[in-house]
């Protein structure tokens, strides 16, 4: 199978070693010059995962419907802010090649899904979600992981299962399109929350806490916008949140820990490459809240964090100075 992998970021970079490992040719598209020479001459993606050794035969280009030629399959992994600009650069897609999104966010114009970005710019293409816990470099490097494919078209779940699967890397088939990427995108909403937490140095009881009331929160929105709850018990919502808001290699919670430092949101991305897409999601969420007559309290505390200049103690604290309720809602 021909598969063409749209971005070279991290998470682009590690699908792409990982389909080229299980035997398909790979067409990666670099926007940047200096990846794709060096993806050419080293055999590594010089901005991000570095130091992992990517597999000989996967091709690389800044020609993105060079890349798209003949390919069978269309996987995205850019940036949520910037999916719809990348989309609108595609003069076609091969004629029955399926889109798979791989992006975690939410459209910052119109608060749309990656999968309804997708829909809507080709409107005849079968779309899907990729998404669960997942971080690219444990991906890059082979070590196992399991993540969900989701289609509202089954059979086409099914296809993409095989198709991507293998024994390291484990699909299960959910067609629960909008749960599977509502939980995608609000967990880098929490993750940064989690990492305010710890950055402040609040505890590990605080963090199970932030976790477990923004499972409600992601599961409270997603089925305002349609989806299911018992997706978001599963690996798009809780096995995602909690790798996120715990993991050493979260970007998102990073970003927390950075704020809780006293860092500006410019300031700490100015020091790497790589996007914390919850600084971009949490808007899109706090809009669809609205509109949605859902409260969302720890992504309102987040946004205001990141963009309103409220000091991430007392942020927290605003949390916690809530009335009590009972669980469940």
């Amino acid at each position: 199978m021909t598969i063409a992998v749209i971005g070279a970021g991290s998470w682009g970079t590690a699908l792409a070693a990982h389909l080229r490992r299980r035997g398909s040719m790979v067409r990666l598209w670099a926007r940047e010059p200096d990846v794709v020479a060096g993806i050419r001459d080293t055999r590594r993606n010089p901005f991000f995962l570095s130091d992992v050794d990517l597999p000989e035969g996967l091709e690389v280009s800044s020609e993105i419907n060079a890349v798209l030629e003949h390919a069978e399959l269309v996987v995205v992994a850019v940036p949520s802010e910037f999916v719809a600009l990348t989309l609108k650069a595609i003069a076609h897609l091969p004629d029955g090649a399926p889109v798979v999104s791989a992006t975690k966010g939410l459209d910052p114009e119109r608060h749309l899904r990656m999968t309804e970005v997708m829909s809507d710019r080709f409107p005849h293409v079968a779309v899907a979600a990729l998404s669960g816990p997942t971080f690219a470099r444990e991906v890059a490097l082979g070590r196992p992981t399991a993540a969900v494919i989701a289609a509202r078209d089954t059979a086409l779940a099914s296809r993409l299962q095989g198709a991507i699967g293998t024994r390291e890397f484990r699909l299960y088939t959910n067609a629960d399109v909008v749960g599977v990427e509502t939980g995608g995108a609000l967990k880098n909403v929490m993750a940064i929350a989690t990492g305010i937490a710890d950055g402040l140095g609040l505890g590990e009881n605080a963090r199970a806490a932030l976790i477990t009331r923004g499972l409600a929160e992601i599961t409270r929105l997603a089925v305002a916008l349609g989806g299911q709850p018992a997706t978001l018990a599963g690996l798009a919502g809780l096995g995602d949140l909690v790798l996120t808001c715990t993991g050493s290699l979260s970007r998102n919670r990073a970003l927390g820990i950075a704020l809780a430092q006293g860092q500006a949101l410019e300031a700490h991305e100015g020091k790497t490459r790589m996007i914390a897409e919850g600084a971009r999601t949490v808007r899109s969420a706090l809009v669809l809240a609205r509109r949605h007559g859902v409260t969302l309290p720890i992504c309102e505390e987040v946004g205001a964090v990141l963009f309103e200049g409220k000091a991430p103690a007392t942020a927290l604290g605003a949390l916690l100075g809530r009335a009590p309720t009972r669980e469940g809602g």
